[in-house]
Parts: structure tokens; C-alpha cells; sequence
């Protein structure tokens, strides 16, 4: 029998029997966001990262991959001091710096 996990993400239950399919899916999330600059911010740092994230870091990933787009692209591309502290500031800040901008 498979070993299922439930998580619940932007209020809607998702059931995984591997944290592969997972990867997989948080990975076509994150280059697929609606824009191209998005898609490269996000998408190259998910193919980067995944492989090496823990369930829990995969978790907040996912959650992080549910914010909207204009959110995430005043975090991503705004002013470095307006990442501020919230949920997802490392992740953020670990973005931009996994490409170069400060």
C-alpha cells in the first residue's frame, strides 16, 4: 500500500504518495507562473533547489508558490529592503540572491 500525505495548500487538498511527484509538480508550478520573468526567477532557482529540499522545506515551498504574482514580483524584483520580515523573506531573499540581485 502506497504511503499518502496530505497537505493543504491555497484551500485545497492535494494527496501525494511521493515526494518526487511533488518536486515534479512544485517544479512546473514555479516556471509556469504567468510571467516570463517570473517563470525564470522562480523556475530556474525550483530546478536549482528542490532536489535537495526536505519534505517540510518543500511544504513552505509550496505555500510560497501559491502567492499571487503581483506579490511575489514586488518581492522579487522591488527594493531589496521591502522583503521585510514575513513568512517567506529567505525564500525570497534566497532567490535574489541565487540570482545576483543584492
Amino acid at each position: 500500500m502506497a504511503n499518502f500525505s496530505i497537505i493543504t495548500l491555497a484551500g485545497f487538498l492535494i494527496m501525494s504518495d511521493d515526494i518526487e511527484v511533488r518536486r515534479r509538480r512544485a517544479a512546473w508550478r514555479a516556471g509556469h507562473r504567468g510571467t516570463k520573468e517570473l517563470d525564470l526567477l522562480v523556475g530556474r532557482f525550483a530546478e536549482e533547489r528542490l532536489p535537495s529540499m526536505t519534505g517540510l522545506d518543500l511544504e513552505r515551498f509550496e505555500r510560497f508558490l501559491a502567492v499571487t504574482e503581483p506579490e511575489l514580483q514586488l518581492w522579487l524584483l522591488g527594493p531589496s529592503d521591502g522583503a521585510g520580515s514575513f513568512e517567506f523573506a529567505d525564500v525570497v531573499a534566497d532567490i535574489r540572491k541565487f540570482h545576483g540581485l543584492g
